[in-house]
């Protein structure tokens, strides 16, 4: 499994947000995560990642910075930060963990906890949640950085998401944890009403009932299962996509419901989903909510029956 890399010159710094930036490396668009690497400016001699673009998969048809040799070495370490993310690989960093500070995990007391299979879910979800206090929690499935994600900006900008958790090698977040089931208890110690489990932008699969990334939405519902949570499955739906195993309920929102090891709750009612979402910047396999309105309205019914748990 050889990594695609090669070294180039930063041409262009097109976007900075935080923990993110947007540039061109010899022309080439690319994604820098300034958290990891170190900041990044015009001229600076870099590494990149090419393979996902080189296959024509994955990141979305740009470069990913893999070192800053200018700006980039020798970079210190978070204070008293002694547990890795990516333990053991070439991209190993220090974080300080939520565990480390939490008191032991309790009861969610019936909390209602949102498992999405997709990132495109989480948009309609939250609109149906506005005016709740909602922690995001991303797992891993999909992209890692939390930085990653526009949508997730927006929804914070707006006030529909709260605060962020980063379970297991995903990164970025307000709390980093290992665990989803540490990730939901760190929820509801910020008092959050609802809590949105979703992979990041993009997902991992292989086109099989048990090999994609979607799956992570079984470890969301089972884990509030375990805790005393109520977990709300959203069901991929859609009308408009040409692959028969995504038509109707997908097999991923299937296998979901298979996997679970107890009663979950599905969204049923998106009644109103439209006038929730105006403004929000909706995407799902480049179709937008007039090309698949029923894959909008699904996620948003999910949010909608949470809501009704938490008795608003």
């Amino acid at each position: 499994m050889p990594l695609s890399l090669r070294r180039g010159t930063v041409t262009a710094v097109l976007e900075r947000h935080d923990g993110l930036a947007r540039i061109e490396v010899d022309g080439t668009p690319c994604v820098a995560y300034p958290r990891l690497t170190g900041p990044v400016a015009l001229g600076d001699e870099v590494v990149v990642n090419t393979q996902a673009r080189d296959l024509g998969l994955g990141s979305g048809g740009f470069d990913l910075l893999y070192l800053n040799l200018t700006r980039g070495l020798e970079l210190a370490a978070e204070p008293d930060a002694h547990v890795m993310k990516l333990p053991y690989t070439p991209g190993q960093v220090a974080v300080r963990h939520a565990e480390e500070e939490m008191p032991p995990a309790g009861s969610l007391d019936g909390m209602p906890v949102i498992c999405c299979s997709l990132h495109s879910q989480v948009a309609p979800v939250c609109a149906a949640l506005a005016g709740l206090r909602v922690v995001y929690v991303q797992l891993e499935g999909g992209a890692l950085p939390v930085a990653l994600s526009d949508t997730l900006r927006e929804l914070r900008a707006r006030g529909l998401v709260e605060a962020v958790a980063a379970v297991g090698a995903c990164f970025g977040g307000d709390a980093e944890c290992v665990s989803v089931w540490s990730a939901l208890a760190w929820a509801k110690g910020r008092d959050a009403h609802v809590a949105v489990c979703s992979i990041g932008p993009g997902i991992v699969g292989t086109g099989t009932r048990l090999g994609h990334g979607g799956l992570a939405a079984v470890t969301a519902a089972n884990a509030a299962l375990a805790l005393g949570g109520r977990p709300v499955v959203a069901s991929r739906v859609s009308e408009a996509d040409t692959r028969e195993r995504h038509r109707g309920v997908s097999h991923h929102t299937q296998a979901v419901l298979g996997l679970v090891l107890g009663d979950v709750a599905v969204g049923e009612n998106g009644e109103g989903w439209q006038d929730a979402c105006a403004g929000l910047a909706l995407s799902h396999m480049g179709r937008g909510p007039d090309q698949d309105p029923a894959f909008f309205e699904a996620a948003f019914a999910a949010g909608r029956t949470a809501r009704q748990l938490v008795g608003c």
